[in-house]
């Protein structure tokens, strides 16, 4: 027997179990998605179109979805591709501008001489002196 022949057989079938396993995650996922949009969800579309849902045809396959007031679009439905949460702070607390850390004054770098390979922006260039001028008299 060639060992070789079984290891690529049994190589092969890890490899279609491993699809087939992955393939049956991503419809669950679709499918709970896609139960979790209905009229009134505010949903993002795959070339990133955010809007309302208004109705949903399941025959067609056709929603329509509401993008600002008075415009509603005529969409798949597979384009919706996720309902947008609202994201609010996980905390209550105010929000303030003073800084939370402070600066390590005793390691700071002194600036000066640039170190190797750090670019330096030229001095202005001295203008030079035009000959003077002959005066015609």
């Amino acid at each position: 027997m060639d060992y070789s022949l079984i290891l690529i057989a049994v190589a092969l079938a890890v490899f279609v179990f491993f699809q087939f396993r992955t393939s049956r995650k991503r419809a669950k996922e679709t499918a709970a998605r896609q139960s979790a949009i209905g009229p009134g969800v505010e949903i993002m579309t795959n070339y990133g179109l955010y809007g309302t849902v208004i109705s949903i045809d399941e025959d067609t396959n056709v929603a329509l979805i509401e993008t600002t007031p008075g415009t509603v679009l005529k969409i798949h439905r597979q384009t919706i591709l996720k309902a947008v949460e609202d994201e609010t702070p996980a905390s209550d607390e105010a929000v303030t501008d003073e800084p939370t850390a402070q600066l390590n004054t005793d390691n700071a770098i002194v600036m000066g001489d640039p170190e190797f390979g750090e670019r330096v922006e030229p001095a202005a260039k001295p203008v030079p002196k035009s000959a003077p001028e002959k005066s015609e008299d």
